[in-house]
């Protein structure tokens, strides 16, 4: 793992299979990151139709709403385990339509979900419900569709790893795009009665498609090899002879076992790792909220910003990926770690001093820089600390674990530092200290896990 790979030459039917790869991969990830973001996007609406009344406030709504998001990332992690197990034990393929066909569920209860004027308390916990469905779908999202575009990659592996990410840009430009549409093209009153159900109408259409593609992929050769390893295995008794030859204890262990117990450093190294992807992600995502209530800026204002980072994450990724196959994605993100800590206080600083569209358009895009360095080049690193038969377990609990714990409650803690403290630049504070630990958890990496 410490040098790359030599690969013998590819063949068009292997570039052919890793670019289905990418499509069926990416629709399902563009869709799941879409209806997250479109909660957070779209968290002032939502917490006056289901959690704002006449004894709660703004402020209190909003912390409910993001409440609630952050409750949904507390079930990620057993989405992790469940599904990033069954894709070890049953292949790549059957559990991506697993993951996406539970998201086309909660995106449909969101949807269709009466307001808190139609039905009360109720309303609040169907919005619950669909966020705890949505969560465990995308608990066994990533690892398994990580697993599933790395293996079907005949070279350039972080390149097409970097997809992933690239995805989850088009995600936040999409949810973004859809936010300043609404803010700029719907009266408050339309926005608040039918507006804000668009995207999710969007998503809901969106997702038959991605199921369809995934459907009629074939399993990774990297499963498949692991499947006739351990069919080997499992006829290994010796003939004549009376005795047994016994399988490598890596084989006769399930997934969930290897990883959890036997493979506990990696996995929490790992979910250091991907703490700065995660805070990069959601620092993103908390700007309109931030803006709109202590900015005083208009409501589409951070939604263009979104946009713009979308757009860098969506171009830039793929292109970071290519560097990361050259020099090691460990080494590009030591460096887009470095530079986050080093510049979020200052950018802050600034918005707070010159609180204006183009000041938090450029803010935004700056952070979006930062997620593309960082993020897309992780797939790959995260791909190379876990072997097959462990790969999907051990990435989904890792992954989840930080995006539980760094950008699941991001957008509650970053909502509760500015009001508890009064600063408006503590939330760069939060962001620099999840950048350091992530700084370190990659040099442990480096160090102990002999990824490049």
């Amino acid at each position: 793992m410490s040098s790359a790979p030599t690969h013998p030459p590819v063949t068009h039917e292997q570039r052919a299979t890793a670019r289905r790869a990418v499509v069926a991969s990416s629709i399902g990830n563009a869709l799941e990151w879409f209806d997250i973001i479109v909660y957070s996007s779209l968290a002032v609406v939502i917490s006056a139709l289901f959690f704002e009344s006449d004894s709660i406030g703004q402020v209190t709504g909003t912390l409910l709403t993001f409440g609630t998001f952050a409750l949904s990332y507390l079930i990620r992690p057993l989405g992790a385990l469940v599904l990033g197990s069954y894709a070890d034990r049953h292949g790549r393929r059957p559990a991506l339509t697993i993951t996406i066909a539970l998201m086309m569920l909660g995106t449909l209860i969101m949807l269709l979900a009466p307001t808190a004027a139609v039905i009360g308390p109720a309303a609040a916990l169907l919005i619950l419900l669909a966020r705890l469905i949505q969560g465990f779908s995308a608990g066994g999202e990533f690892g398994t569709a990580t697993a599933f575009l790395i293996e079907n990659a005949p070279d350039k592996r972080a390149f097409y790893g970097s997809w992933q990410v690239a995805t989850q840009g088009l995600a936040i430009l999409l949810a973004s795009g859809f936010g300043f549409a609404l803010h700029t093209l719907l009266s408050h009153d339309a926005l608040y009665s039918w507006g804000w159900r668009i995207p999710y109408l969007f998503g809901l259409l969106i997702g038959p498609v991605g199921l369809y593609i995934r459907l009629r992929m074939d399993e990774t050769p990297d499963f498949r090899a692991l499947q006739d390893e351990r069919a080997r295995a499992a006829s290994s008794p010796s003939e004549g002879t009376g005795t047994t030859t016994t399988p490598r204890p890596s084989l006769g262990r399930g997934p969930l076992a290897q990883t959890i117990v036997h493979s506990a450093g990696r996995w929490l190294t790992a979910a250091g790792v991907v703490g700065l992807a995660s805070m990069s992600v959601y620092t993103i995502l908390f700007m309109p909220t931030y803006s709109i209530q202590n900015l005083d800026l208009p409501s589409w204002a951070a939604y263009l910003g979104g946009v713009v980072a979308g757009a860098v994450t969506l171009v830039g990724s793929p292109f970071v990926g290519h560097l990361a196959d050259r020099v090691g994605p460990g080494r590009v993100m030591i460096v887009a770690s470095a530079v986050g800590i080093v510049v979020v206080y200052p950018l802050f600083l600034w918005l707070v001093a010159a609180p204006t569209v183009a000041t938090l358009t450029v803010v935004q895009a700056v952070l979006g820089v930062i997620m593309a360095l960082y993020f897309g080049p992780m797939p790959a690193l995260l791909t190379d600390m876990f072997p097959t038969q462990i790969r999907t377990t051990g990435m989904s609990v890792a992954y989840n674990l930080g995006v539980t714990v760094f950008g699941g409650f991001a957008p509650l803690v970053l909502a509760w530092l500015v009001s508890s403290t009064g600063s408006l630049t503590s939330p760069s504070i939060y962001y620099a200290a999840v950048a350091a630990l992530s700084l370190v958890c990659l040099l442990i990496a480096r160090k102990r896990f002999a990824v490049r």
